[in-house]
């Protein structure tokens, strides 16, 4: 059987409006709990913070709510969404989430992304029950995870070269060929991106209740495939291949992985990084999180990456990683200069 998920519903409305007569188990994160827990009036049964997204963090988390828990709440970014679309997903509760940042675009998808294994694998569970929006926590959240969810429309540039260089090797799958039609809705949506980017980045609500539009039609695109390759290749590997250098304790947001990503992928397919950096810098994603050694390394090893952990096929398994061509890749987007 196969399954065409949908969104959650999306509610857009003060929090202080929200009620909740349920025994609640809470997932959220110190900033996230304090730009939007003084509005919410849940009554708690259990909160945890989480701060790492390993499968078996995630299954002991499930494992840890108490049975009198009715409901699971989210609040914060994508760990605490993931968290608890697991758990509710474990548990047979639903899910209600409450973004302080739209930060990805799994707060509207029915997958989460566990680390297992060295490298990011996605559990299919259910999509949240709820997801709840208040521009004025939104709009508040710090510049550089506020909109930072642009990164997930600006992949689809380098997700679809991924996707037609990968078809032109007839490396597809029966599940995954490519598909014009599909490709021409991701190339429009995120044409949109670029034109909305600096509004986001500036904290516009009109611009950010774009962004949410545009997300949603970008999970419902790859809802209605079953995969996600208009949207995802080697800027996303790129990011998870580093994700283990760079983390400790809560590691570095999504967007400070991703973002680099995507002009390391574009600069492979001889893209012109110009513009697609402007738009990046002009949404409030940083480039300066990385360190350069760590980008190098990560770099070097990418081709054997993807191919131990058989991601799907993209440009990084014939990239040759001579150090002229690394060398050539870091240098045309200008990651050696600001990481």
């Amino acid at each position: 059987m196969s399954i065409i998920w949908s969104l959650p519903q999306i509610e857009i409305r003060e929090l202080s409006s929200v009620t909740e007569s349920r025994p609640t188990a809470l997932l959220t994160g110190g900033p996230a709990w304090e730009a939007a827990g003084k509005y919410l009036k849940l009554p708690l049964v259990a909160q945890a913070e989480p701060h790492n997204a390993t499968h078996d963090y995630f299954k002991q988390l499930a494992a840890d709510i108490p049975a009198q828990a009715e409901v699971i709440y989210a609040v914060g970014g994508g760990l605490a969404s993931d968290a608890a679309k697991y758990i509710g997903w474990a548990r047979k509760l639903p899910v209600i989430t409450i973004p302080t940042a739209l930060s990805v675009d799994g707060f509207f998808t029915a997958l989460v992304a566990v680390r297992e294994g060295g490298t990011v694998h996605y559990v299919t569970t259910n999509a949240a029950q709820k997801v709840i929006i208040d521009w004025e926590i939104i709009r508040n959240a710090p510049p550089h995870i506020r909109g930072t969810g642009i990164c997930e429309l600006l992949s689809i540039v380098t997700g679809l070269l991924d996707w037609r260089y990968a078809a032109d090797r007839s490396k597809t799958t029966v599940d995954t060929r490519f598909l014009p039609w599909a490709a021409g809705l991701a190339a429009g949506i995120a044409q949109q991106a670029f034109k909305i980017a600096a509004g986001v980045g500036q904290g516009k609500v009109e611009s950010l209740r774009n962004l949410l539009d545009l997300m949603c039609t970008e999970v419902q695109l790859t809802n209605q495939l079953g995969h996600n390759r208009p949207q995802e290749g080697s800027e996303q590997y790129f990011a998870y291949a580093i994700e283990g250098r760079t983390a400790s304790g809560y590691g570095l947001p999504y967007a400070d992985l991703v973002g680099p990503g995507i002009l390391i992928a574009a600069s492979l397919h001889n893209q012109d990084i110009g513009p697609i950096r402007d738009t990046i810098l002009s949404a409030g994603i940083r480039l300066d999180q990385l360190r350069i050694n760590d980008v190098t390394d990560t770099l070097y090893a990418l081709p054997d990456y993807v191919r131990t952990h058989n991601l799907p096929y993209s440009i990084l398994n014939d990239f040759e990683t001579t150090p002229e061509r690394v060398i050539d890749v870091i240098t045309r987007t200008g990651l050696d200069a600001v990481g």
